[in-house]
């Protein structure tokens, strides 16, 4: 017995995901193309999770490039993925720095926050490379 399909109506409402975006993705191989009914889209209960995956990835930073590529098997998207933490790994070092001097600055009291020495040292030591792990 077939699983029940949806239309593409029903897969954008259940998801969230517009349907330009659902076939776009399908354009891109993003998502597998679904089969027809009477020429109208019919997708299986499936193709949700797959869109919850794609857009997790997407929230998580990922390319539509480096999400087509995430989708491939093992060897070829290991280097993608290592690519992508040593991008989120310095992201979050931009990340903690940003945070650090919104924090001073919200606190500071120099007329100019470029001449504070508090800031000047957290500036000094931003450029000062971190030891290897």
């Amino acid at each position: 017995m077939r699983s029940v399909r949806m239309t593409i109506g029903r897969l954008a409402e259940i998801t969230g995901v517009p349907a330009s975006a659902i076939r776009y993705w399908e354009r891109h191989g993003l998502l597998a193309a679904p089969e027809r009914e009477s020429g109208r889209r019919r997708y299986p209960p499936e193709a949700a999770e797959r869109i919850k995956v794609l857009r997790t990835c997407q929230q998580a930073g990922l390319t539509l490039a480096e999400i087509a590529e995430f989708q491939r098997e093992q060897p070829h998207r290991e280097a993608m993925i290592r690519a992508k933490i040593t991008e989120v790994e310095q992201r979050m070092i931009d990340l903690r720095h940003a945070h650090e001097l919104l924090t001073h600055a919200l606190k500071c009291g120099e007329q100019d926050i470029v001449t504070c020495p508090k800031f000047l040292d957290q500036m000094a030591a931003w450029q000062t490379p971190a030891p290897p792990h």
